[in-house]
C-alpha cells in the first residue's frame, strides 16, 4: 500500500463519513478497512502538530473560538467526538501500521519544521510520506527541508493559471485537485508532466470510477468502505 500504486483509496481524514474526523478511532477504522493512505490536517500548537482540520474548534470539538486562543494540554483535553482527543501527529502515526501510507496536510505556517522531520523517520521506517497544502510558501519550505524520498503535493480548489509553474519549481509528485475542478483535461495534462493527479472529495463510486477512467492516480474519501472493496 502506500502511494505506489494506482487507483489509490485514501482516508480522507481519517474515515470522516463513518467516525469522527482526524481521530485516532477514524485513522483505525480506515487502516482497517484496506485503505492505501490516510490524509489528516495539521496545526501547530506550542511547538507540537495537533490533527485537526480547522483554525476555530467550533466544529469538530466541545470547544469554541480559535484554536490558537488556547493552550495545547486544554486542547488536548477536549472531546473530539465520542469521547475522542485531538491527537498529536506523532499519536496518529504510532497508531496506523507502517504499509499505511500517510498524506500531511499543513495548515499554517511554521508547520513544515515539525513536520518534515517526523514525514523523514516515517520513511525510514518504510512508510510512503506524502506532504500537501494550499501555502505554496510553506509547501516550498517543505519541499527544501526533505529529501528527494519525500513526496510533495500542490492542492487546488481552482485551477490558477500558474498552477503548471508553481508544480515544477517545487519538483510536486502530485496535484491534489477538488471534485470541482478535476477535469479529463487537467488529468491528463498532469500526466503528460510527470504528475499524479489526486481528487478529493470522491464518495460514490461512479465518481471514482469516472476519474480512473480519466486518468487520475487515487481519490480521497470520507468513505472507504464504499470504494475499498470495489
Amino acid at each position: 500500500m502506500g502511494f505506489g500504486g494506482a487507483q489509490l483509496i485514501i482516508g480522507h481524514r481519517g474515515a470522516a463519513g463513518l467516525a469522527p474526523e482526524n481521530t485516532l478511532d477514524g485513522f483505525r477504522k480506515a487502516a482497517a478497512l484496506g485503505v492505501d493512505a490516510v490524509e489528516l490536517d495539521v496545526h501547530r500548537l506550542e511547538d507540537a502538530l495537533v490533527v485537526i482540520h480547522d483554525d476555530a474548534l467550533d466544529r469538530t470539538t466541545s470547544g469554541r473560538g480559535p484554536l490558537k486562543a488556547y493552550s495545547l494540554a486544554a486542547v488536548r483535553r477536549l472531546d473530539a467526538g465520542g469521547g475522542q482527543r485531538v491527537p498529536l501527529l506523532e499519536e496518529v502515526l504510532a497508531a496506523l501500521p507502517i504499509n499505511v501510507g500517510v498524506n500531511i496536510e499543513l495548515k499554517a505556517s511554521g508547520t513544515a519544521e515539525l513536520a518534515v522531520p517526523l514525514a523523514e523517520r516515517e520513511l525510514a521506517l518504510g512508510r510512503d510520506m506524502l506532504i500537501s497544502s494550499f501555502d505554496f510558501d510553506e509547501l516550498g519550505h517543505a519541499a527544501a527541508l526533505g529529501s528527494s524520498a519525500l513526496k510533495i503535493a500542490l492542492l487546488f480548489g481552482r485551477w490558477p493559471r500558474a498552477g503548471w509553474q508553481v508544480a515544477r519549481r517545487l519538483q510536486a509528485w502530485s496535484v491534489n485537485l477538488s471534485l470541482e475542478t478535476a477535469s479529463e483535461r487537467l488529468i491528463r495534462q498532469a500526466g503528460e508532466r510527470g504528475l499524479k493527479a489526486l481528487v478529493y472529495t470522491v464518495n460514490d463510486r461512479p465518481t471514482a470510477d469516472r476519474l480512473m477512467a480519466w486518468g487520475a492516480t487515487g481519490v480521497f474519501t470520507d468513505f472507504p468502505d464504499r470504494l475499498v472493496q470495489a
